[in-house]
């Protein structure tokens, strides 16, 4: 594996880094079945609320909309976490923005990137659940022993540590939680911050050497005055 393909497969598994504890099987990288969790906003909708643009970023591809577990940020991101194992197998859910429970997989949702210079991205992803599942996720927390961990990709491996900040409330209630990471002598940090209003719960997830909590947050609440000027 060459130094290149190592770092993208690293920048993909932290890429939706900062997840509570799931204690939900992982999901297979096949498309859900089965009716949408949430019936208060469609993917179109949500994909009507995603940010057009970011100063000083550059828009990564068109977005993507559809079943959260159907959008292809989420499958690549699943099949590049395969190739991957952890020190702690019951941490794997911790590089996750979002539990990937049922509910949460067959949402509707919405997901666009943006990339400044050629080591940092953020992404925005929208999905409609109901008000319980919104809550449950923004109530996750990390465990005590998957604060720090380690991942083999291939013959090398990688560190990390995860922070759960106290960050600026956004929309009904806000998470922030941030995850260094270290491959030999390169540090990539990942900001998360998941949030909940009506209808929708939302994560803005920022990764690269420079990514920090301030603009992480920021960018959220951005997306979040997006979304509520947006959605009905």
């Amino acid at each position: 594996m060459t130094t290149r393909s190592f770092y993208a497969i690293v920048l993909l598994l932290l890429a939706a880094a900062g997840c509570g504890q799931d204690r939900t099987p992982a999901p297979t990288a096949t498309a859900p079945t089965g009716p949408p969790t949430s019936e208060a906003y469609n993917a179109d909708q949500l994909t009507q609320a995603l940010l057009t643009d970011i100063p000083g970023y550059e828009r990564s591809g068109v977005p993507q909309s559809g079943q959260y577990g159907a959008l292809t940020a989420v499958r690549n991101s699943l099949q590049m976490q395969q190739a991957a194992k952890f020190d702690k197998p019951e941490c794997a859910s911790s590089t996750r923005a979002v539990s990937s429970n049922k509910a949460v997989w067959s949402a509707p949702s919405a997901f666009i990137a943006f990339a400044k210079g050629r080591d940092q991205t953020a992404s925005e992803t929208l999905m409609a659940v109901g008000p319980a599942v919104a809550a449950q996720q923004v109530g996750l927390r990390v465990p005590a022993s998957c604060k720090s961990f380690r991942t083999r990709v291939g013959d090398r491996w990688l560190t990390g540590s995860v922070v759960e900040a106290r960050g600026t409330r956004i929309g009904e209630g806000s998470r922030s939680v941030g995850v260094a990471t270290t491959a030999g002598t390169t540090m990539v940090k990942t900001w998360s911050v998941v949030l909940r209003s009506r209808g929708y719960l939302a994560a803005l997830t920022l990764y690269g050497p420079g990514a920090t909590q301030d603009e992480a947050e920021r960018l959220a609440q951005q997306a979040y005055q997006q979304a509520e000027r947006i959605l009905p």
